[in-house]
């Protein structure tokens, strides 16, 4: 039987229990300045075998390792001069970067998902890093919510989703970026975008001087988190590039708002943005998504946004969000 879940604000005994229940192998969900990670010991393989459990993951979905600085990453990841440029530009910070996995890492097969790559980052938000060193150990952490279901910008976003199936939130507030990391896979000759965030792939192939490959969506053998075709998806039907509203074809939507967008004939209307900037719409998205499904909506409809800038990558989350339903999705 799972234990009641308690949600402890910050503070120095907060944080030390968190890093105890990690150490036992009991699972801890924390803040991070993209979204609420749902840790677990990346060496304790019972212990990730909960996240899978507790998300209702499939297996063959590779987590993300979670490191207080680059050093700690580099026990388990080959780093060659691309990944040190990167790491040197955009950590601490929303970058994953999938590198070969070192012969003697002992973060378990079940976080890499058999491969023989290891993605690994290092987050800003004072609060995970703080957590990580006291931890002493890999954390493996994808967001805090259902599989496929949206990501959680808050403590309150992690109760709703997975409720008693984990025992512990540390609540640090809302998330600062609201997007997950980009992942850049580095582990061939070519850089290769498995998930667009915010760093974009025009900064990596300026760093590099390299061309920057935009990966397909892999439903069977995904190298990283965020590419499979359907993901962070609501209840409730998502309807892209709303320019204006159609009861009678589409019920009553409410409208997720972007810059000057047509808002007449929609039941209701949440503002990604007023003023039409990426960064505000970013930090917006999930929550926005959160509060607009709900059950007196027939759906949700989504205004246009420029595909630049952040725009991609929320673009890219909107897409996973609006297509059909894979088995493991549906309710």
């Amino acid at each position: 039987m799972s234990p009641a879940l308690t949600i402890r604000p910050y503070s120095e005994g907060a944080l030390s229990q968190a890093a105890a229940k990690l150490r036992a192998g009991e699972l801890v969900a924390f803040p991070t300045e993209t979204v609420y990670g749902l840790g677990a010991d990346a060496t304790n393989a019972d212990a990730v075998a909960g996240i899978y459990a507790a998300k209702k993951r499939p297996s063959f979905n590779p987590l993300i390792s979670h490191f207080p600085d680059r050093d700690a990453a580099a026990k388990h990841a080959e780093f060659d001069d691309r990944a040190d440029k990167l790491a040197a530009a955009f950590w601490p910070g929303a970058l994953t970067l999938v590198l070969p996995r070192k012969a003697d890492s002992d973060v378990c097969d079940l976080v890499t998902a058999g491969l023989p790559s290891i993605a690994v980052r290092v987050p800003a938000h004072p609060m995970a890093r703080e957590l990580l060193r006291a931890v002493g150990r890999p954390v493996a952490a994808p967001s805090a919510n259902r599989s496929g279901k949206i990501s959680p910008t808050t403590a309150a976003h992690v109760a709703q989703s997975l409720g008693n199936a984990i025992g512990m939130i540390l609540d640090g507030g809302p998330c600062g970026v609201g997007l997950e990391s980009t992942v850049i896979d580095l582990t061939t000759d070519r850089v290769v975008m498995l998930r667009p965030g915010g760093v974009t792939a025009d900064q990596v192939s300026e760093l590099l001087g390299t061309d920057v490959v935009m990966a397909e969506s892999d439903d069977t053998a995904p190298k990283s988190p965020g590419m499979m075709t359907s993901h962070y998806a609501p209840g409730l039907p998502v309807r892209l590039e709303a320019t204006s509203a159609d009861p009678a074809k589409y019920g009553d939507e409410v409208l997720l708002g972007f810059g000057d967008c047509n808002t007449k004939g929609f039941d209701a209307v949440l503002w990604l943005s007023k003023s039409g900037n990426d960064i505000e719409a970013a930090a917006n998205l999930f929550a926005k998504l959160h509060e607009a499904d709900q059950s007196h909506f027939a759906g949700i409809a989504i205004a246009p946004i420029p595909d630049k800038g952040l725009g991609i990558a929320i673009n890219d989350r909107l897409k996973r969000a609006s297509a059909p339903r894979a088995p493991h999705d549906a309710k």
